[in-house]
């Protein structure tokens, strides 16, 4: 398409197979918009496109909905996001409206066959690391391969002060729970593999050396949900592909997250073949093959 749409706090340009959101960093627009300052939505991330009234009187919403699935920031948002923080939402002056539903028109025909289904995979790019943000009881950081959280003395609770500082691994984690700062218990909580006895189970965020709390003035939602989002992609990207995960639950009656010690080197096999028989239907890239097989020959 190749045209440009500006409205209030971000611009949206029309490529061949994406739409790039850039967003503004005026005073009036949501911090979350600064932090994420430009983001390219593939098509084939998108389930429909609608316009409606606007929040401010006088303007017109066009909004891009996504595919269930398909970004990490909406994965780790959970529904938590206010309106006016929503990144696919472009404000217009109501004066555009006719604008706002040619576009919508025109971008509903980009859509795939499969715009309806839930997304495999998240098509759409993470923040990028390292990030960072303050909590009331610690400071949250993620390289974009380990989270560490390091105490702050003045907030944190004496169970945490006792455990000291975290690191996790990304392999050590099965995903994470951001509970936005703007409602009560807001915290970020990373949820480790194999948390199943009851001793391991996650305690009261303040006592849970894997949580950081938010407070009044700490953990603001521009700062604390791309690390979320980022984190999450990363732990999504270091699983096995979901057909060779549910191919390998079915030979061992429990997920393959969940075996303990090493991996049997018969069933590494199975599931290396089977990755060739994909690569082979091109299914998957040969980047994809390699870094898989990697992933599973470092299992033995």
């Amino acid at each position: 398409m190749g045209d440009v749409l500006a409205g209030i706090h971000s611009t949206w340009e029309f490529d061949t197979d994406s739409v790039i959101i850039r967003y503004e960093r005026g005073i009036r627009t949501p911090k979350l918009f600064h932090v994420l300052r430009e983001r390219r939505i593939p098509y084939s991330a998108l389930s429909r496109v609608e316009v409606s009234e606007g929040s401010r009187r006088g303007t017109v919403a066009l909004r891009a909905v996504p595919r269930p699935g398909a970004d990490p920031l909406l994965d780790a948002a959970d529904g938590q996001l206010k309106e006016s923080c929503d990144p696919y939402r472009l404000l217009l002056p109501v004066g555009k409206q006719t604008l706002a539903e040619y576009y919508a028109t025109e971008l509903s025909s980009m859509l795939g066959t499969d715009a309806g289904q839930p997304a495999a995979s998240h098509l759409v790019a993470p923040p990028e690391a390292p990030l960072q943000f303050k909590a009331y009881d610690g400071k949250a950081m993620f390289d974009g391969k380990s989270v560490v959280f390091r105490w702050f003395w003045t907030g944190a609770s004496s169970a945490k002060w006792k455990a000291g500082d975290q690191r996790f691994a990304i392999g050590e984690l099965a995903g994470v729970e951001w509970r936005s700062p703007d409602a009560l218990g807001g915290h970020l909580r990373l949820l480790r593999r194999g948390a199943d006895a009851p001793d391991e189970q996650p305690g009261e965020p303040d006592q849970d050396p894997a949580t950081v709390v938010f407070g009044l003035g700490y953990g603001l939602v521009h700062e604390s949900l791309p690390l979320a989002a980022a984190v999450l992609a990363a732990v999504r990207d270091a699983e096995p592909a979901p057909v060779l995960e549910t191919a390998a639950a079915a030979g061992a009656g429990r997920p393959a997250s969940a075996r303990p010690g090493r991996a049997d080197p018969a069933d590494i096999a199975d599931r290396i073949r089977h990755l060739g028989e994909l690569h082979e239907a091109g299914l998957l890239t040969d980047g994809e093959f390699s870094a898989k097989k990697a992933d599973l020959l470092a299992e033995l």
